[in-house]
């Protein structure tokens, strides 16, 4: 009788890089950025751990090993707060100008936002992002104003057409007037009006996909896309 084929053996799984080390690359990457750091991270922890320590001293009962443990980890604690948003800030920093830059900051958006890379874009590589969310539909420009505002004033004629109802907002990225910041966008997207209730998400999505699918195959443009904020948020928690 001949034997039963053997099963293909999984793929091994790639081994977890160890959370000192992902800290440690983190710092380093900070560190490019934020040269003063190291000495801002040592101020951090002296700072919180004698103001902890002071607290757990005035508190009953008097046990000096328990104050001095508890200073220490509200030190470490106080410590990694700070390092988690410079790191955050150094890390918006590297990647500002970068095409593809806003898509890696609203993926830090959290669950109830839907964000579309790229729906439009020229020659000059000035493209067009869109989120969707409690806000609406809100269209997210990278590149030079001037160029965007024909660009993004298609784009809204389009999705008015098949979502008349919903609110539509325009953001261009930048520092002039009327921009928003890269380091500001998901703080402005998420500080937005809730006009859209989550019923009414559901229902715009599909809209927005029937008109997505009328679209030519669109090539990203060239140049680097960085990788997600969120993925590097959770490389600071060990995931």
């Amino acid at each position: 009788m001949p034997s039963s084929p053997a099963k293909p053996s999984k793929p091994a799984k790639p081994p977890k890089q160890n959370r000192f080390k992902q800290l440690g690359q983190a710092y380093r990457i900070t560190k490019q950025a934020d040269p003063k750091i190291g000495w801002i991270l040592l101020g951090t922890f002296i700072f919180s751990a004698a103001v902890g320590y002071a607290l757990f001293w005035l508190l009953p009962p008097d046990w000096l090993i328990f104050d001095v443990i508890s200073g220490l980890l509200i030190g470490v604690l106080g410590a990694l707060i700070v390092f988690g948003k410079r790191a955050t800030k150094s890390q918006l920093t590297q990647m500002e100008g970068q095409p593809g830059a806003a898509v890696a900051v609203l993926g830090m958006l959290k669950r109830g936002w839907k964000t579309d890379q790229v729906i439009a874009f020229n020659r000059q590589q000035d493209v067009v992002h869109r989120v969707v969310g409690p806000p609406g539909i809100v269209l997210v420009g990278e590149g030079n104003p001037n160029r965007l505002k024909g660009l993004m004033a298609a784009e809204r004629t389009k999705h008015q057409r098949v979502a008349r109802e919903a609110p539509i907002h325009d953001v261009v990225i930048g520092y002039g007037e009327g921009e928003v910041p890269l380091s500001k966008l998901a703080r402005h997207v998420t500080k937005m009006k809730r006009e859209v209730q989550p019923a009414q998400i559901t229902d715009l999505l599909a809209r927005l996909r029937a008109l997505d699918a009328s679209r030519p195959n669109i090539p990203l443009p060239k140049g680097p896309v960085p990788t997600s904020m969120k993925g590097q948020r959770g490389n600071l928690r060990g995931r």
